[in-house]
């Protein structure tokens, strides 16, 4: 009784889904042994599991020889066309290259001599163009640093302008302040006063108090003060 067949899907089991393809994976690698030695065919056999482990075989021993040879055989010989394209682009580089580099070459002399090194070569033409460049470049140089000092003058100026104001500023509402709180410090001296002054002072008929004091000037006559001593009482006194 034979094998039933087997229905192609994906197997859903993990256990078993990596059983069959260890299986399957060595008998395709036999497969593939035997048939290079069979039929001395070159046979080149790249297998990558699930998990992204490689598993490969090459009859010659060097799948990469297998490789370039499908490639060879798959796109064919280059065009001319192309190769001369290339050797264009190639010559054309290889021109801007030397370009450039007399380009640095030449920029780093110039600076050099704008050092004051390696003067000698120059000629006495030369040595006066690299003069009046110096002195052009003085020039600037002086012309922009003072430009730049102007910058900070003004910009100083314009702060200690903003300093005074805000100065100013803070000087009235300090004269301000202390205005208000005087003022307050009067009225409140002044309400203190006003009340105190208003306890003390006595109201109604309690303001006028009787004098208790015994009259030291008489106005008048009296009769018995004024008379002097009588006939009789001289008289007796002389009889006697």
């Amino acid at each position: 009784m034979g094998r039933g067949r087997v229905e192609l899907k994906r197997i859903e089991n993990k256990i078993n889904r990596q059983v069959t393809f260890a299986k399957r994976r060595n008998g395709l690698l036999k497969k593939a042994y035997e048939l290079s030695v069979l039929c001395d065919a070159e046979v080149a056999l790249i297998i990558f599991s699930n998990r992204g482990k490689l598993y490969e075989f090459a009859s010659n021993n060097s799948i990469m020889k297998t490789l370039e040879r499908y490639q060879k055989s798959s796109f064919g010989a280059p065009d001319n066309s192309v190769q001369i394209r290339e050797s264009q682009m190639l010559q054309s580089s290889h021109q801007e290259y030397l370009k450039l580099k007399a380009r640095v070459e030449a920029l780093q002399r110039s600076q050099r001599n704008l050092l004051g090194e390696d003067l000698g070569p120059l000629s006495s033409k030369e040595l006066e163009q690299l003069e009046r460049q110096l002195d052009s470049s003085l020039k600037q140089i002086r012309s922009t640093r003072t430009q730049y000092m102007l910058d900070q003058l003004t910009d100083l100026q314009r702060k200690e302008q903003m300093l005074c104001e805000a100065n100013r500023s803070l000087r009235k509402r300090l004269e301000d302040t202390n205005q208000a709180n005087q003022q307050q410090v009067w009225e409140a001296n002044a309400n203190a006063m006003g009340y105190a002054r208003q306890q003390n002072q006595p109201q109604g008929e309690d303001f006028f108090h009787p004098l208790e004091c015994q009259p030291t000037l008489q106005m008048g006559f009296q009769q018995d003060q004024m008379a002097g001593p009588s006939a009789s009482t001289f008289m007796t006194g002389w009889l006697g």
